[in-house]
């Protein structure tokens, strides 16, 4: 029987902690992920989960005063190498030679992540150099042609554009351009679509699925839009303050969601065709604060299915249940108390 490729990107017991004068920020605490080749992964939750923070510390982007504190992340090079990137310092030549190269990234804001006084063409030149052996005619040229298969009208002149004189929609496509410049094995797109309209929405989502497929590469996609995992994801994983609550992929999270915190997600979503007496349901309270963590379960403080003496003493963790991995003790053994 043939075997299955090996994972591109593998996240074991990821730990991010920001080290503030108020304590420590656990953003990403145990964390476990796999990114299989040419496959899109959507990484799912509410603001505050720590989709974001998991995303930089791949590339080792995180500010200070973060930093990663336990787990690993493996990374499967083009020549079957495998390297921790966790292990590898930020400044390193070695995680600037797979940042931007083999891995990229799409961020949030993009009038935030260009530079403002720099031309477009000229930052894309400058990625296209740092990574690529080729003139800066041949550089520009290549910038050019990224700039058309996005889909950027007069491409030629765009390239000679400030990022302010740009659409938000045409920014958006500018920094897929540059992420795609160097040709990465993954793309890591967080919440890409947030400040744009619905058409251009569509578009992009359709863009970056396009280029996938063109490319080859595989995909993780960081939203809270479970509109957008429907369309474009393979596999998902849902993430809750700073951990991954359940994952599988897109067919079995939708159709039979495990954990009461997808299934909370799913059922807060209008359907068409389908007619609600009232409101539609909502997750009570809030994401609570980083600092003030609850005890056993992350999620028992806004949990209906909540158990008294177990969810509040121990904490679940990842099993396999039917075709989902979830973390919860409704479908998982209580540990026996010692």
């Amino acid at each position: 029987m043939p075997t299955e490729p090996a994972p591109l990107l593998r996240i074991a017991g990821l730990k991010t902690h920001f080290f503030t004068d108020d304590g420590v920020v656990k953003a990403v605490d145990g964390v476990d992920l796999t990114v299989e080749p040419g496959k899109t992964l959507c990484v799912l939750g509410e603001s505050g989960c720590g989709k974001s923070i998991m995303a930089r510390s791949i590339l080792r982007i995180v500010d200070r005063p973060g930093r990663i504190v336990g787990g690993s992340i493996t990374y499967r090079a083009a020549d079957g190498r495998s390297v921790d990137l966790a292990a590898m310092s930020p400044t390193s030549a070695a995680i600037r030679q797979i940042r931007g190269s083999d891995i990229a990234m799409i961020f949030q804001e993009p009038m935030t992540s260009l530079g403002p006084i720099q031309k477009i063409g000229k930052q894309i030149v400058e990625t296209i150099l740092l990574h690529r052996r080729m003139s800066k005619a041949e550089a520009k040229e290549t910038a050019i042609e990224m700039l058309n298969r996005v889909g950027i009208p007069r491409p030629r002149e765009r390239f000679e554009a400030y990022p302010f004189e740009l659409s938000g929609g045409m920014r958006q496509r500018a920094m897929i351009a540059m992420a795609l410049c160097c040709q990465p094995r993954l793309l890591i797109a967080d919440e890409p679509t947030t400040a744009l309209d619905v058409t251009t929405q569509a578009q992009i989502l359709d863009l970056i699925a396009d280029l996938k497929e063109e490319f080859g590469m595989a995909v993780m996609l960081i939203t809270h839009d479970l509109g957008v995992v429907a369309e474009v994801a393979e596999d998902v994983a849902v993430m809750y303050l700073g951990k991954v609550v359940e994952k599988g992929d897109v067919y079995s999270i939708f159709e039979e969601p495990k954990h009461p915190y997808t299934r909370a997600l799913l059922e807060s979503v209008p359907r068409l065709g389908v007619r609600h007496a009232g409101r539609l349901p909502a997750i009570e309270g809030m994401v609570p604060h980083p600092l003030v963590r609850p005890t056993g379960c992350p999620f028992r403080t806004r949990c209906r299915a909540f158990m008294p003496g177990i969810c509040d003493v121990h904490q679940p963790e990842l099993q396999r249940q039917g075709r989902t991995d979830v973390a919860c003790f409704l479908h998982n053994p209580v540990p026996a108390h010692g």
